[in-house]
């Protein structure tokens, strides 16, 4: 099994892999390239997104830019989805947004884990000398119809149901039932949407 096969199954990783740092530098170098260019320049930015994410359409998926995007080939997003100002999308495993999704500005969307034992996450030396470091990381699904508020941060793992609200400068640590408001640090569903 290749490392990229392992990091996409959520499965401990070499993010050091000569595949995966070419996958990671290219989208890397695309993202720049995107922010560098106005919104003026649409004709530029929607190619670059053509070649970063694996469903790009420009009728359906907005981002406002400046992007920040670990590889995009892990990002789906459905129909009718916005994102504001400096939008971060850590994608070693699969992040899936539905139809009708918007995003405020600086909200970031990380799926990377790290071990939390320190014999776990600090380097290795492999018997040929070279040094690795391992990490994992866990899906997250934003289902259809939700807002993500200003500053919200999604962790791995977790599922916001369709239909919520997601305060602003939430930390979304648990997944969230559909049609909920849910805000705070950890994020917790206030009330329900009717």
């Amino acid at each position: 099994m290749s490392e990229l096969e392992k990091m996409t199954a959520g499965e401990l990783y070499n993010p050091g892999d000569i595949e995966l740092a070419r996958l990671r530098h290219s989208a890397h170098d695309l993202c720049f390239r995107y922010n560098q260019l106005s919104e003026l320049h649409e004709l530029e930015r929607n190619a670059i997104l053509y070649e970063l994410l694996p469903n790009f359409d420009p009728e359906n998926i907005y981002f406002q830019g400046p992007i920040y995007f670990d590889y995009g080939i892990n990002i789906h997003i459905g129909k009718n989805f916005y994102a504001n100002f400096n939008t971060t999308i850590l994608d070693v495993c699969p992040v899936t947004i539905g139809d009708n999704v918007m995003l405020g500005s600086s909200v970031s969307l990380v799926t990377p884990l790290h071990p939390i034992n320190y014999r776990e996450r600090n380097t290795r030396t492999l018997p040929d000398g070279t040094e690795i470091v391992l990490e994992y990381g866990k899906e997250i699904i934003i289902e259809d119809n939700c807002w993500l508020a200003s500053n919200v941060t999604v962790t791995a793992g977790v599922r916001i149901g369709a239909g919520s609200v997601i305060g602003a400068g939430s930390v979304v640590t648990r997944s969230i039932p559909p049609n909920s408001f849910a805000a705070g640090v950890p994020c917790k569903v206030i009330r329900s949407i009717s």
